[in-house]
């Protein structure tokens, strides 16, 4: 998943050589020469491919009509090659591109703070247009309303269907302070524009505090520095004599696999945290779990929250509590990215980054481009097309920024009370419209922690800590291969039943 902040630059930092030693004996001999055989064979496929393509670039510098930038066809002949695998996270990394992925790793850059992904392949029903995975909490992006699962169709009246992502993430960055304005679509029907300034966006980690006396956590982005922000949440929370817990990985792209690991091993104490798979030897492993690294209290309830916008490493998170039966998974069903990436430099200013291996929970299940389904879900209530038109109009007429600006120190009382009047006008949710209306009235201070009155997936994580049997309830949970066993016997009995 391409960001504007690189966020699923997934690494395993363990590298292990294997030497193999093939030893054939008489029995075998006709078989070792048949595998042999084959082994020549594609090794001659091999190089007569890389002959050819050499050709080829060498026949256009020596013979096109026109004077040739050696550059643009190098790195036209890599994003060809790539975009070959189809394969939205195998891409060419351009010198703009591996800037910015420097610029993360320092820890800030410019920018509107949206984890973004873009088709590889676009159809007639759908552009190769941007979309959004998950807005940057306390961002430019998050605070003016954009939400996970928007397209941003053009930026700066440039559409992004013609745009390669290295062109939208060049333009969605630039100094803080500047501003661009994107054109975003809702749904099938509901376009609208809206301008962000850039700002200096921090990679984000971890958000914590207490809600009575259950212990919030809320992680942002799975980076370096994320196991040290969970340890520091965990002790924060002892120190308040917490009960319970939720972990909130909603609109989490992802980030370091070994950051996640280091995550979910204070929690569980034994057995395989993940795994990774490749034909490639070097990228089969296994993460496991120990308990001499486990520090959070166990056997206490802990709701996990996941939505659409819940990827990659916040979903090795959200399966191995659910496969160990360490948590309940409340909200909507995950992104769905089950792949691991690796960056590799061509030189100083270019690289590739590649999917390596695919990633498979403790009960040895993959899910990518499947999700992870919650144990319950809770979703927002959904947008009917006059909704939307009414949202849309509601944006594009900015009343919002001018009504707040003018009347500094809204209270929540003011901010119900103005909802209730835009209501008139904007018929909406009215908790949608505080929500907008408090997102603005915050801005100079950051986004809160929490919203209560909006978020209706929080508020059932703490119903269900409080006021159900929370034991009982995870001894109905399922593991994910259990999951996957019974829709491929339900898929077969429809299969059967329809012959």
């Amino acid at each position: 998943m391409n960001t504007d902040m690189l966020a699923v630059n997934e690494t395993l930092s363990r590298r292990t050589r294997f030497i193999v030693f093939f030893f054939c004996a008489a029995l075998f001999s006709s078989q070792c020469f048949s595998q042999s055989s084959v082994s020549n064979t594609r090794a001659q496929s091999r190089t007569q491919y890389k002959q050819r393509l050499e050709w080829v670039f060498d026949r256009i510098q020596e013979y096109y009509v026109d004077e040739v930038d050696m550059q643009a066809v190098y790195e036209g002949a890599l994003k060809g090659m790539l975009g070959a695998l189809d394969d939205p996270y195998t891409s060419y990394l351009d010198p703009t591109t591996m800037r910015d992925l420097n610029d993360t790793t320092a820890g800030n850059f410019g920018g509107v703070g949206l984890s973004i992904s873009k088709r590889a392949n676009a159809s007639p029903d759908m552009p190769a247009y941007v979309e959004v995975v998950s807005p940057i909490e306390g961002t430019p992006g998050a605070r003016a309303g954009i939400l996970a699962g928007d397209y941003i169709t053009a930026i700066d009246d440039a559409p992004t269907a013609d745009m390669t992502m290295e062109q939208v993430l060049s333009v969605l960055r630039g100094t803080p302070g500047t501003t661009v304005t994107l054109t975003v679509m809702r749904g099938t029907t509901t376009s609208f524009s809206i301008t962000l300034t850039r700002a200096l966006i921090e990679v984000p980690t971890v958000r914590y505090g207490m809600i009575g006396d259950t212990g919030y956590m809320r992680i942002i982005e799975f980076t370096p520095e994320t196991p040290n922000r969970v340890q520091d949440a965990l002790d924060s929370f002892a120190a308040e004599h917490y009960k319970s817990l939720i972990i909130d990985v909603r609109d989490n792209p992802g980030g370091l696999i070994t950051s996640v690991v280091e995550v979910v091993d204070k929690f569980i104490d034994e057995g395989p945290i993940v795994a990774t798979k490749s034909r490639v030897l070097f990228e089969n492993s296994v993460f496991t779990a120990s308990r001499t690294k486990t520090t959070a209290v166990r056997g206490m309830p802990i709701v996990v929250l996941i939505n659409q916008g819940s990827a990659s490493a916040s979903e090795i998170l959200a399966g191995a509590f659910k496969d160990k039966r360490v948590a309940y998974l409340v909200g909507q069903k995950s992104y769905g990215k089950g792949s691991v990436q690796q960056v590799f430099r061509l030189s100083a200013d270019d690289g590739v980054k590649m999917t390596m291996a695919r990633y498979y929970t403790p009960s040895d299940t993959n899910i990518d481009k499947i999700g992870i389904v919650p144990d319950r879900e809770v979703t927002f209530p959904a947008m009917s097309e006059s909704d939307e038109k009414a949202y849309a109009q509601l944006i594009e007429a900015d009343v919002i920024t001018r009504y707040v600006d003018t009347h500094p120190a809204m209270t929540e009382q003011d901010i119900a009370a103005y909802a209730r009047t835009l209501e008139r006008t904007y018929p909406l949710d009215g908790r949608l419209l505080r929500r907008l209306i408090r997102l603005r009235v915050n801005r100079t201070v950051g986004t809160a922690l929490y919203d209560l009155d909006y978020d209706i997936q929080l508020n059932a994580a703490l119903d269900i800590i409080h006021n159900e049997n929370f034991a009982a309830l995870m001894q109905t949970t399922k593991t994910l291969k259990e999951l996957q066993e019974e829709r491929t016997v339900s898929d077969a009995a429809e299969h059967t039943a329809s012959r």
